[in-house]
This record gives C-alpha cells, sequence and structure tokens, in this order.
C-alpha cells in the first residue's frame, strides 16, 4: 500500500518521479504528491487528490527544475483522499519532507507533544507528525534530526526524507515495510518496489530491518536507526526487464496477466520438475533426513494465499501424508499455538512484505518452527527473515488482484507437497511419473481455456446483471470456488460468498431463487456426483446455475443454464485450469459495468499495516 519513489542523481528528476509514479499507482490511487529540490536548494511541491493522472494535469507540462526529488501515490488510512492529506507531507517551515508507507501507532501522542510545543498540523494524517518531529530536532544535522525522529516512531513505515537545509541528500528508512535502492551508474533510487526502477536499473540494495539509508553524490551509507551502526544491505539483480512490466498490447494489466498464466507456470516448474517426476529446488536446498523429522505442517496466509493454502493443504496431505493446518494469518498470530522445531511453517504472501503474515511467520520462528516463504519478491521483508524462501517466479504483476501469483502459489505449493512426499517414502516413482505428466499437461489445458475467452465473456456479462452469487465446488473445487468468488467481489463490487458444495443444505439453500445465480465447479473428482447432487438441489429452487465441468462431460447439460467444458486433467492439478473461468467471469464482469479491472475501489496491492 502506497507507491514510494525517490531520486538523486544527473538527470532531472521530475519526469523520473512521475514515470515512477506510474508504475506504482497499483499500490494505491487515492492521491499523489511530487516534491523537486531546485538548483537553489528551494522546494517545489505538487499534490493532487485523485489518480496519478489528476497529478499530471495538475503539472500539466509545467517544468519542474531540479535533479533531486521524491514522488508518493497513496492508498488512505488516515484521513480521507484529498489534496491536503495526500503526500509529501511537510513541517511548519516547509524545509523537511517527508513521504510515508504505513502506519504509525502512536501518531496520536507525538501529535498532541507538538501541537502543545506550537507545531500548526495542515492534515489528518499519521504521517505529518514526521517532518513536525524533524524540525523540532533539527540543530543543523539532517541525518541525526531524522535518527533521532524515526526512534520516536512505533509502528510500520517506509519513509524518504527530503529537505531544503542538505540539498544534496535524500534519506530513507524503513520498518516493517519495503524499501529498496535502487544503484545506477552515479545515480540512486529509492522505491517501495522495484517495478518503478527497473526503467533505469536492475540492481538494488534491500534494506534490512530497522534500516536508514543516507544518499548523496558520493552514494548510499546504510546504518541502523537504533544506534547508528552501519550495515551491509543484501544486494540483489532483478531478473525482468521493463516490458514484463507493461502492457504489451493488452487492454490493460488483468488481461495481460490472466494470459501470462501458461508462462509463468512454465517459470515456476523449470528446473524444479525434473523428467523422472522428483522435484528439487534450488532455493531451498535441504536433505531428505531434514525433511523427513517434519510431523506437521502449519500454514498461514491472507486472501488469495489462503486459499492457495488450502490447496497446498489437500496436497500435503494427500501426497506426503503430513498433518497440514492453514489459517488466516490475521486470526492464527493473535491465540496459542503448537509449533515447534518439528513443524514445518509455510508462510504464503505475493508480495513478501504482508503484515499479518509476516507477524504470524515471527511468532512461528520464535517457538522454533523452521519458518519456509512462498512469495514473488526476492529481497522482501519475508524473504529475509525465513530460513528458506521458494520463489514463486510469476514475473511483476501490476494488477491489483492475483492472478498468474495465485496459480504460481498453487503451483509451488503441489511441487512442495511432491517433495516431501518422496522424502518421507510416501510418493512413488509411479506416482510422481503420473503427476508430473499432469503438471506438464497443464499448459496446453491454460492456453485452451484462454484462447475460448469470448465464449465466457458473455457470461461474466450475465452475472453482473444480479445483485449477488453463490459459488461452490468439492474438494480441490471449493478453495477454487473461494477464490473465484474473491475475484468476483474484487473486481465487479458484487457480492460473492462461496461454499463446500455439501454445506448448501446446512443453511444457504435458504437463499436460493431465480435471481440468485450458483456458479458449481463440477470438474472430473471422485465427488463429482455429489456436485452434480447439489446442483440438482439448487435447480430444485430455481436459481440458474453455471456449471464448470470436464471436456465431454455432458451429465449437467439438462440441469444447468450454462455450461463451461475445460480440457480434462488430474484432479489435483485441477485448480490451475478451472480458476481461469472464474477469474474470466469476474474480468467480464467488471467490464460489463464499465469498472477499472486494475485499479479495484479501496485495494492496494501489497497490504503492509493490519
Amino acid at each position: 500500500m502506497c507507491g514510494i519513489i525517490g531520486y538523486l542523481g544527473p538527470r532531472p528528476a521530475a519526469p523520473v518521479l512521475l514515470d515512477s509514479l506510474r508504475r506504482l499507482e497499483y499500490r494505491g490511487y487515492d492521491s499523489a504528491g511530487v516534491v523537486v529540490l531546485g538548483s537553489a536548494g528551494v522546494p517545489v511541491a505538487v499534490k493532487a487528490a485523485g489518480k496519478v493522472q489528476a497529478l499530471l494535469d495538475r503539472i500539466d507540462g509545467e517544468e519542474i527544475a531540479g535533479k533531486v526529488g521524491m514522488g508518493h501515490t497513496r492508498w488512505a488510512t488516515h484521513g480521507g483522499p484529498t489534496f491536503e492529506n495526500a503526500h509529501p507531507q511537510a513541517d511548519c517551515s516547509q524545509r523537511f519532507f517527508v513521504i510515508h508507507n504505513g502506519i504509525i501507532e502512536n501518531f496520536s501522542e507525538l501529535r498532541q507533544e507538538l501541537v502543545d510545543q506550537g507545531h500548526v498540523f495542515r492534515s489528518e494524517t499519521d504521517t505529518e507528525v514526521l517532518p513536525h518531529l524533524i524540525e523540532s530536532y533539527y540543530e543543523g544535522d539532517l541525518v541525526a534530526a531524522t535518527r533521532r525522529a524515526l526512534r520516536r516512531l512505533r509502528g510500520a513505515y517506509a519513509v524518504v526524507v527530503l529537505s531544503s537545509t542538505d540539498p544534496d541528500t535524500l534519506i530513507g528508512a524503513r520498518l516493517n515495510a519495503p524499501l529498496v535502492v535502487g544503484v545506477g551508474a552515479d545515480e540512486w533510487f529509492l522505491s517501495s518496489d522495484l517495478t518503478a526502477i527497473i526503467p533505469y536499473t536492475k540492481q538494488a540494495l534491500v534494506l534490512g530491518e530497522g534500516d536508514m539509508v543516507v544518499l548523496s553524490p558520493v552514494g548510499p551509507v546504510v546504518t541502523s536507526i537504533a544506534d547508528g551502526s552501519e550495515t551491509a544491505p543484501r544486494v540483489v539483480r532483478v531478473e525482468w526487464d521493463v516490458l514484463q512490466a507493461e502492457r504489451g498490447g493488452f487492454p490493460n494489466f488483468m488481461s495481460k496477466e490472466m494470459h501470462e498464466q501458461p508462462a509463468a507456470l512454465e517459470n515456476a516448474l523449470r528446473g524444479r520438475l525434473l523428467a523422472d517426476g522428483r522435484v528439487e529446488f534450488s532455493d531451498w536446498d535441504v536433505g531428505d533426513q531434514a525433511l523427513r523429522a517434519f510431523n506437521r505442517v502449519q500454514i498461514v496466509a491472507a486472501g488469495s494465499a489462503f486459499y492457495a493454502g488450502l490447496l497446498a493443504k489437500h496436497a500435503i496431505e494427500e501426497l506426503a501424508g503430513l498433518p497440514t493446518a492453514v489459517e488466516v494469518a490475521s486470526e492464527w498470530r493473535y491465540r496459542p499455538q503448537a509449533v515447534d522445531q518439528h513443524t514445518l511453517t509455510i508462510a504464503i504472501s505475493q508480495s513478501g512484505e504482508t503484515a499479518d503474515t509476516l507477524a504470524a511467520a515471527r511468532r512461528a520462528k520464535e517457538q522454533g518452527s523452521y519458518l519456509l516463504a512462498v512469495s514473488n519478491v526476492l529481497g522482501s521483508t519475508l524473504a529475509l527473515e525465513a530460513d528458506a524462501m521458494v520463489n514463486l517466479h510469476a514475473g511483476p504483476e501490476i494488477c491489483v488482484v492475483a492472478t498468474k501469483t495465485f496459480l504460481n502459489q498453487v503451483a509451488v505449493s503441489l511441487l512442495l507437497a511432491m517433495r516431501l512426499g518422496s522424502a518421507r517414502e510416501v510418493l512413488g516413482p509411479g506416482d510422481r511419473s503420473r503427476l508430473a505428466s499432469g503438471l506438464r499437461s497443464l499448459t496446453a489445458a491454460q492456453q485452451h481455456v484462454l484462447s475460448g475467452e469470448e465464449r465466457i465473456a458473455p457470461l461474466g456479462a450475465w452475472l453482473a446483471e444480479h445483485r449477488s452469487v453463490l459459488y461452490m465446488g468439492r474438494g480441490y473445487g471449493y478453495p477454487v470456488a473461494l477464490e473465484a468468488a474473491l475475484k468476483l467481489k474484487e473486481v465487479s463490487y458484487l457480492h460473492a460468498e462461496a461454499y463446500p458444495a455439501g454445506e448448501l443444505k446446512h443453511g444457504p439453500i435458504a437463499l436460493l431463487n431465480p435471481s440468485l445465480p450458483v456458479v458449481a465447479f463440477a470438474t472430473e473428482s471422485p465427488t463429482r456426483e455429489k456436485v452434480r447432487s447439489n446442483v440438482q438441489e439448487v435447480r430444485a429452487r430455481q436459481s440458474p446455475v453455471l456449471a464448470v465441468v470436464s471436456e465431454g462431460d455432458h451429465s449437467l447439460d439438462q440441469l444447468a443454464d450454462h455450461v463451461v467444458e475445460v480440457p480434462r486433467v488430474p484432479e489435483i492439478v485441477s485448480p490451475m485450469v478451472d480458476i481461469l473461468v472464474g477469474q474470466q467471469l469476474a474480468y467480464h464482469a467488471a467490464l460489463s459495468r464499465g469498472l477499472d479491472v486494475d485499479r479495484p475501489r479501496n485495494l492496494a496491492k501489497s497490504v503492509t499495516v493490519e
């Protein structure tokens, strides 16, 4: 949540900042702003409520001179999306400017303390306390004043500080929120996301927890906020290029990223799924004996990653015989947990910065559990704090809602289950080979579904004619139903719920009527006939039915109003085909309502606060 960009170097700062804000807008689009220091050290700040385009309209070609600056696109927490609440925020004297991602938990008492000292606040934000604190502590040393101010903050923050007192200096700091330093040719960048800086450099320094970086023409110096001691940040190199973060002829990023899923899946499998069906992870090189020492698995995640975790639970228990619990991270972190050194804790997070997942992961480590991160971001907080990380290799995902990262979370989870099953000698060579064959067949099956999008588009528009939709499935189909319902809610703003199909008679059946459509995932599985019976119950209550079935299955033709056939694949890999239908239904429901699928209201890509 919130996009941050800072620049110090030889080129004009404003074009770099505005270009980067366009790339960061998926992290927040309530308001935006930039501040640039001119050659005489005079700050020029421009802000606007609304999306980045509103900021561009406000600037309207006006030249903003200067080679040091910073920009911000906001996802509102404290105070609404107004001009006054847009970042950057400044002190009373308009000398110290701050942009911020996160939440300052003790801002109320700090604000009151500063007001009592005579400081005048102009916004409702928690962010504004920081420039006023710096102002109050400034005695000619910007770095010392900033460090002292940061030590007063509690909560989560990634901040960039710029001041007219030190026109050749840019300061960044992070605590429980992402911030990286892009390293170019005699130029430096500060960003909340690598996506913003890849047109300029592919090399970055990943700041650790509690680190502060001071950028000047001589380069970056990284120290601890707590005691000022110098630290050595991790150096990463971005594996993908700028073209992967562009739309590439697609109407929006959601469409592009849905169509990238076959390639993303191949990236997740490449080098891991061997010819004989064995699984090896170059980024998790752990021996069979160590894997056999685990007697249970605990999965923590949030949102789409939680639904991927439910599928992981099915696969691990089926293929490895390990008892597996999966729970929403925000619930798990607040109650006593039974994890120890024999527990493998798997934390799943697209960004690696999800606040609740991080907190749960830290608690598991404190109790002695081995922590494995599953993330798409190398150098994320979760990746740095875990014992090991398995990379999703999905490439950049710009659309706010998860598509290809969800799919790769499911794929990587299945690979993990296969690896555990082999180590525990539960999964034999024959089963491994069959599973590998099923996984390798998926890209063709996915391409088949994606190529038939024109048949699904009118069904999405049909769902959009209703106020609410019920999704159902059994076995591996139930988490698919949950994720499909979430997608509809996220991008079309229609109410949707998902239930295990067997739960229909335990309450939800009371909702059925001719105006409530039901989407049933009924592809090939041992419970397919059970789902067919559930569909009959739905039709008896006159609710219209859209059924997703395996190719050649006509058993629901007379019961369902609409039938979508998908290629027949083994049940354990079917979620990675079936969910494409759920994504497309949501996508076309949103388009039919004239909505912006890339920037759904009230959502942000990375939820870095509780």
